[in-house]
Formats: structure tokens, C-alpha cells, sequence
């Protein structure tokens, strides 16, 4: 009798439901197939899929799902056997060792991640190891893969962009990301009925929907919008939006000052551009800087499309708001509308582990936003940049950087402004002065300014470290507000909640914050101070006084003042930003034009080291013709938030101790630790280690979870600088 084989075995099933290896691999290889349409690669992920089981033949596999089952294995040979890598030893076998390396990179890393090449002591893993070890299991199923190969796409073309070097890494990732999400629900459809069915009735509302939801919101919020300059000027950015979004895939910029309407104008482009029937978009992804912001946009677009069509995708989700469906499509971004980071966007880009690649397929043919694209770490600047443009080039990506603060990024393609000179938009919405001081190498001292900011009943004073936040606050009167990163997620939100609050009662307000508070951020102060910083900071900053234009209707101006803190910047990017700042200065430039930001961010990128081409050595060398990626080594050192310079300590604050208790009793769970992303502050390795020594750290579980020991207060935070010990400056 001829042995069946399985893909999945289901506990307390019988064998006859389990699912047949021959099922699984066609059903994968058809969905990834379709996956691949979009950047032309169907043939390879075919192929990839098609193989990436082929090792489950292995009677050492089969017996181990027997006895996982504790049924009899006796028929088949005992032992462990990695399942993936007779697949990629047969795809360079049969295909060579230049394409069929390619789909040996997918095969062997669709459970572990996309692997290195190289072998060294801490990659054991690596694609040349796996392959020595793919061949002896390949000649354990010789028989059932030559009965298969007929299945295989003989000739598979390379797509024409994929035949550069720099463009392979992303390629390979893309189909990476169509194989292994295909495997995931194919293996779910099996394994998790359930969780299938709910996916499978989570059907969103399509895009052409969205846009009449969003039509109608405009035109109520366009019609009941008093009859101000400011009002006026929006009306005009989001026409000049609706006007450009017919035109072609491809790069495009929308710079406009603060206050002028730039999230909802980047929607109605991104809107009015997908549905265009020349283009037909699958979906909308709009990538923020901070979590701090996220929440805000986030908000503004459920309240308009419906909690169910936007997916959240961070570090900083609140699982309250989360839905079954929205937790499920996060997993893929398989919605109409996703709201997510720079960190998650990116680090995606260039990750190798399955959960992180899974998604990118879904990016094809999408439009992108980037909220505040002046805020792209410059150390990794290059190969943000470079994806970005390759997204555009290659995959129908629509990109559009949306900022007050347009960067002049280096390298990136020539992109489209959205709106014409003609507009006058910074005039028209100059909405505040700027008070600089007549000496800008004489420092203040905290008490002067503290002095200064009594003197107003409603302001912000945003400064650049979180010890100069704590040291000005507690200078100030009793009642005000301290902001800083040194509040956990949960509180920080509720403390903006309540400023913004206050300051619609037009009650009396004083806050302190970082820099935190400047980019997006929906307050509106009459007078806001700024510790000197680089110009793109100071300018976020003066988007939150006179926002609204209120003070304007009584022929007044906000005002920005501009300050010399008792201690430069930190060393580093906010050190060159201040110095650039001076330079601009000392020519006399005007801070509001957009000319003066672009000729800072010039300056200020020729000061910063550019780590790019170090990075791109593991990506693109030696790549041709023996295609030696260095894949793993990438994706850990590819980190918008360098894991090695902070950690995260988790806080006792509103409803958190009920998780950090069940932590305690039985270890970090999916349940918990999503829980607690609201409520975690991350501290400098050197605080971190500081604090762990001085009895102020509670060891959660084995050494990877901590909790602050002391009392969190409710109005700084975890707070570091009055625990008895000086911790160092820290940003944020």
C-alpha cells in the first residue's frame, strides 16, 4: 500500500483529516503565485513554494507526526530532520547556483528567517551550512521529488529591475514575504479553523467606499469651518491634492506649514489617486514618525472611515481599541487602511524574519505617506532613502512625503510637488513671530526662564533633554504640566488629552515638554519657548502656537521665542542640528521660509557621518553571479531605535499591575505583553544598568523583563533624577 504523506497533523483528529503534503505545497505555491502578480514574479514564488516543504517527505519527519500524535511510527525511521533544507539544496541543484540560490534563500529560511550566507561562529545557520545539509536529506526523497519536478516552472525570467544588484535584496525579500504568507494561511486554514473563518469573514470595506465616507466628512467639515484665512488656505491645499492625484505612479511631496491641513490633503490625495482608474491601489499605508502622534492621526481616520477599516500597526497599540479582525490584518496589513511607524515600515523593509517580512507583498501597488519625512534617522538615511525609491521604481508604489520641514533628501529620486509656488502658503500662514536673541553665544539660566514663562497664562516650552525638562519644571508654579519620555505611553496620552482640554476652556496652562510635543502633536498655545535645536525642530515647535490662527482675527501674532539653554545639546545629531541652526543665524535667514529649511537640512546632512556604504555590504556585495547576501546580518543592524542603547522597563501606572502581576506568576504571554506596551519607559543602557545596580530594577522573569521599583509618580513619570542618583542626559 502506498504511504500517504502529511503537510499538518491535527491533534485529536484521525489521520484521514490530516493534510496531505501534495494539498499543502499546491495550495501555498497558488496563493503565492497570485501574491507575486504585482512586481511580475509569480513563476519564482511558484517554484519557492512549491519546494519549501519538499523535506516533510522525510520518513524522520512523518514518523515525528505520528508520535506527536502517540500514534505508531514503527514504519518510518526515527530522529529530527530540518524540513527545509532539502528544498533549497534541489532549487540550486536544478536551477544553479545563481538562480536557484535564490529560492534557496526563501525555501530554507520560510521558519527561521531569510539566513546569511557566510558561515562564522554565531551563523549556524547560515545559507552554506543549510545547503551541505540539504543535500544529504535530498537523497533521502529522491523518488517522490522526481515525481514532483514536472510540477516545476521550468524557466523562470527574472523581472528586469531585479537584474541590478542594489535591487536583489528587496526582491528576494518580496518573495520571501508572498511565500511565507501564503504558508501561514494555508497552515491556519488547517491548524486554526477558527482564527481562518474569522479572517476569511473580515471583509473590508473597499477603498471606493472609503473615498465616499471621506467626501462626505470634507464637505460637512468644509461647510460648518468658520470663514478664516486659515480655513481658506485649507480648502486650497486639499483642491491643489485632488488636482494632482490623476497624475502617474510615482514620487511625490506636499509641503505645507503647520496648520494647513496636511493629514486630511495627504488622505484625499492618497484616496483620490488609488481609486483613479488608471492606477487602482490596493491600499493606503500612512507611516508616522512617533507612537506619541500615531494615536492622534489614527483617531482622526477611524472617526471617519469606521474603527473596523483602519489597522494600527506599533509598539505602542492600546489592545482596547484593537478588534479581532484588525489584530489579524495587522499580521499581513491585508486592509484598506494601515497607520503605522517609520520603525515598523522600514525595519520590515530590511528584516529577514518571517512575522516581520510577512506583510511586504501587501505594499505593492499601494500608496504610501510618510508623515513627517524630515524625521528619518540620518544614520540610516541611505537605505531609507534607497527603498523608498525602489518601492517607486519597481513595486507601483505611489510615495508621498508630507512635512512643514520638506528635507532635501540625498539620492532620493526627483519627487512632485503638490503645491504651486503661487499659493503663498507660508506667507499666508504666517500665524507667528519669532523673538531671537540678540546674542546667541550668551546661555540663560533655568530660573530667568522659568521667570519668563510665569509670566504667561498659556504656555509651551519645549526643550531638548529630559533632565532640562525635569529641571525647568521644577522651577515652575504648582499646576504645571510636565511632558516627557519619561512617562510610559499610557500616561502620556491622557496628559495631552488634558492640555488639550484646558486649553479649549481657555484655562490657564504651563508646559513643559521635549520635543516630543513637536511633530503633529494637536495643541494650540499663544506663546511657545524653544531651547535652541536645529531648525526643523524649531519649526515643529512653532507649529503648535497660534495653530489655528485664533490670535490672527485679533490682528495678532503667536510668539516663538527662541532661547539659549544653560548647557548646549547632547554631543551627536542634536549638537549638529543646534550648530547648523547658528550658522543660518549668523546669515540673516528667514526661519519661516521653506528656502531656509531646505538650506539647513544641506548643511546639516553634509555634517552627518553617512554610514550607508558599510551597510550596503551586506546586501549587494558580491551578489552577482554568486548572489552571497548577507541577510540576517542586515536586519540586526538595520534598527531606527538602537535595541543596544536602550532598554525597556515596564511601570506600575493605571491598570498595568494586573498584567506585571500575571508576568510574575507564569512568564510573558501574547496577552500580557501587548497589554503592557502602553506602559513601558525606555532608559538609556547606561541608566538602565544603573539603575539595576542600585536596587531600583525588578528582575520580572529570567532577566528580560524588568519593572521600576520605585513609586511611579503620576505627574513626571519614572523619575530618574530625584531617586537619589544622577542618571545622564537623556533625549525625549
Amino acid at each position: 500500500m502506498k504511504k500517504k504523506y502529511y503537510a499538518h497533523s491535527l491533534k485529536d483528529k484521525p489521520q484521514s483529516e490530516w493534510q496531505l503534503l501534495d494539498t499543502h505545497l499546491k495550495n501555498v505555491a497558488e496563493q503565492a503565485k497570485v501574491f507575486a502578480i504585482g512586481f511580475e514574479s509569480s513563476d519564482w514564488a511558484w517554484n519557492a513554494a512549491l519546494m519549501h516543504d519538499f523535506g516533510k517527505i522525510d520518513e524522520r519527519f512523518q514518523g515525528y507526526l505520528l508520535r506527536e500524535n502517540d500514534l505508531d511510527d514503527s514504519d518510518y525511521d526515527s530522529g529530527h530532520v530540518n524540513h527545509s533544507s532539502a528544498g533549497a539544496a534541489l532549487a540550486e541543484e536544478k536551477f544553479g547556483s545563481c538562480i536557484g540560490r535564490i529560492v534557496a534563500y526563501l525555501v530554507a529560511g520560510h521558519h527561521a528567517g531569510l539566513p546569511d550566507w557566510y558561515s562564522n561562529e554565531t551563523s549556524a545557520a547560515a545559507l552554506s551550512v543549510r545547503l551541505n545539509e540539504g543535500n544529504e536529506n535530498l537523497e533521502r526523497i529522491r523518488t517522490y521529488v522526481t515525481a514532483f519536478e514536472t510540477e516545476l516552472i521550468q524557466k523562470m525570467i527574472h523581472p528586469e529591475f531585479s537584474r541590478k544588484p542594489e535591487n536583489l535584496h528587496l526582491w528576494i525579500r518580496m518573495l520571501f514575504s508572498c511565500l511565507v504568507d501564503a504558508d501561514f494561511l494555508d497552515t491556519e486554514k488547517v491548524m486554526s479553523e477558527d482564527v481562518f473563518k474569522q479572517r476569511n469573514e473580515s471583509n473590508f470595506v473597499s477603498l471606493e467606499e472609503l473615498k465616499k465616507s471621506f467626501d462626505s466628512h470634507m464637505r460637512e467639515l468644509a461647510e460648518s469651518a468658520p470663514k478664516t484665512e486659515v480655513n481658506s488656505v485649507r480648502q486650497e491645499v486639499l483642491a491643489a491634492c485632488r488636482a494632482v492625484a490623476c497624475q502617474p505612479t510615482g514620487m511625490y511631496s506636499l509641503t505645507v506649514p503647520t496648520g494647513g491641513g496636511k493629514t486630511l490633503a495627504s488622505m484625499a490625495f492618497a484616496l483620490d489617486h488609488a481609486v483613479d482608474q488608471n492606477h487602482k491601489k490596493k491600499r493606503i499605508v500612512y507611516v508616522i514618525p512617533y507612537t506619541s502622534i500615531i494615536e492622534q492621526t489614527a483617531a482622526i481616520l477611524r472617526g471617519i472611515f469606521g474603527n473596523d477599516n483602519v489597522v494600527e500597526h506599533h509598539s505602542n497599540l492600546d489592545p482596547e481599541k484593537e478588534t479581532p479582525r484588525s489584530r489579524l490584518a495587522s499580521e499581513n496589513w491585508d486592509a484598506p487602511v494601515i497607520v503605522t511607524t517609520n520603525v515598523q515600515f522600514f525595519e520590515s523593509l530590511y528584516a529577514a524574519r518571517p512575522s516581520r517580512c510577512r506583510k511586504l507583498h501587501n505594499i505593492v501597488n499601494s500608496v504610501v505617506i510618510l508623515d513627517e519625512a524630515q524625521l528619518l534617522p540620518p544614520k540610516l538615511l541611505a537605505p531609507c532613502v534607497d527603498i523608498m525609491n525602489q518601492l517607486v521604481r519597481n513595486y507601483d508604489v505611489t510615495m508621498l512625503l508630507s512635512t512643514a520641514t520638506q528635507p532635501a533628501l540625498p539620492k532620493l529620486d526627483k519627487a512632485v510637488e503638490i503645491i504651486p509656488s503661487g499659493l503663498r502658503l507660508y506667507e499666508r500662514l504666517k500665524r507667528t513671530e519669532f523673538k531671537i536673541p540678540s546674542d546667541m553665544n550668551v546661555s540663560g539660566n533655568w530660573q530667568s526662564i522659568a521667570g519668563q514663562l510665569k509670566q504667561y497664562e498659556q504656555v509651551l516650552c519645549v526643550v531638548n533633554t529630559r533632565r532640562d525638562c525635569y529641571d525647568l519644571f521644577k522651577l515652575m508654579p504648582e499646576g504645571t504640566v510636565h511632558l516627557s519620555a519619561l512617562m510610559c505611553g499610557e500616561h502620556r496620552s491622557r496628559i495631552i488629552a488634558d492640555i488639550k482640554q484646558r486649553l479649549k476652556d481657555d484655562m490657564p496652562i504651563r508646559v513643559i515638554s521635549t520635543q516630543l510635543v513637536e511633530a503633529g502633536v494637536d495643541i494650540d498655545f499663544p506663546v511657545v519657548f524653544r531651547a535652541l535645536c536645529g531648525l526643523d525642530s524649531i519649526n515643529q515647535s512653532a507649529g503648535r502656537c497660534n495653530r489655528e490662527g485664533k490670535l490672527c482675527e485679533e490682528g495678532k501674532m503667536g510668539e516663538v521665542h527662541i532661547f539659549i539653554p544653560p548647557k548646549p545639546a547632547p554631543r551627536g545629531l542634536l549638537r549638529k542640528g543646534e550648530d547648523k541652526t547658528r550658522e543660518l543665524l549668523s546669515l540673516g535667514v528667514d526661519f519661516f521660509q521653506p528656502d531656509a529649511v531646505k538650506r539647513y537640512f544641506n548643511l546639516f546632512y553634509a555634517a552627518v557621518n553617512d554610514t550607508g556604504p558599510q551597510f550596503y555590504d551586506w546586501l549587494v556585495k558580491d551578489v552577482n553571479p554568486k548572489v552571497n547576501i548577507q541577510f540576517r546580518t542586515a536586519a540586526t543592524n538595520f534598527n531606527l531605535i538602537d535595541d543596544h542603547v536602550h532598554r525597556p522597563v515596564f511601570v506600575c501606572y493605571g491598570g498595568s499591575e494586573k498584567w506585571i502581576q500575571q508576568i510574575r506568576a507564569i512568564g510573558p504571554t501574547r496577552e500580557n505583553m501587548r497589554r503592557l506596551q502602553r506602559y513601558v519607559v525606555n532608559l538609556s543602557k547606561y541608566n538602565f544598568d544603573k539603575a539595576r545596580a542600585d536596587g531600583l530594577l525588578e528582575d520580572l522573569w529570567k532577566g528580560e523583563y524588568w519593572l521600576w521599583s520605585p513609586k511611579y509618580d503620576e505627574v513626571i513619570g519614572l523619575d530618574i533624577f530625584g531617586s537619589g542618583w544622577t542618571p545622564e542626559d537623556l533625549m525625549q
